[in-house]
């Protein structure tokens, strides 16, 4: 059985709302969950006015890593069929978002399915709420917890910023 740590966002009409879809279709796909809190944030990787609420869940699933992509990608189609890039490629404001954040500590790099997510330590509304339900979880290639890499993207934007 593994864990499997996902990030739920949502930047487009009710935001809660369409958390609270999501939550409710993985749970009846996979049962028991932690949940988090909700984190606001500004659009990372592309310009909009509107906010993104996000949200880590976790759970526990005897699928393969193939079957839980599948699933999550049959749920956000199910909330919205919406494409969450522009026709350039770029990233797009959108309705419901759910990112395979970690399954275990597995490594898993192909075109359909990279765990752990690739721009994890770059993301505090990944972090936040990852340390929150996660705060034991070590990046399997880093190996460092959450609340490191959130601690050295802090630092990291202060530097940044100075």
């Amino acid at each position: 059985m593994s864990f499997v740590i996902v990030n739920i966002g949502s930047n487009l009409g009710d935001r809660r709302l369409n958390l609270s879809r999501a939550v409710r279709a993985l749970e009846e796909r996979f049962g028991y969950f932690e949940l988090s809190h909700a984190v606001e944030s500004a659009p990372w990787g592309f310009d909009s006015t509107h906010s993104f609420l996000n949200i880590a869940m976790a759970f526990h699933s005897d699928d393969e890593p193939y079957q839980i992509l599948k699933a999550v990608r049959e749920i956000e189609n199910s909330i919205s069929p919406a494409s969450h890039r522009t026709p350039e490629g770029g990233y797009a404001d959108r309705v419901i978002d759910i990112d395979i954040v970690a399954i275990d500590n597995e490594v898993i790099n192909t075109p359909e399915l990279t765990v752990p997510h690739p721009r994890l330590s770059e993301r505090s509304f990944f972090l936040e709420p990852l340390n929150e339900i996660a705060p034991g979880w070590i990046h399997p290639l880093t190996g460092k917890s959450p609340l490191q890499m959130l601690i050295e993207l802090q630092e990291g934007q202060k530097t940044q910023s100075t």
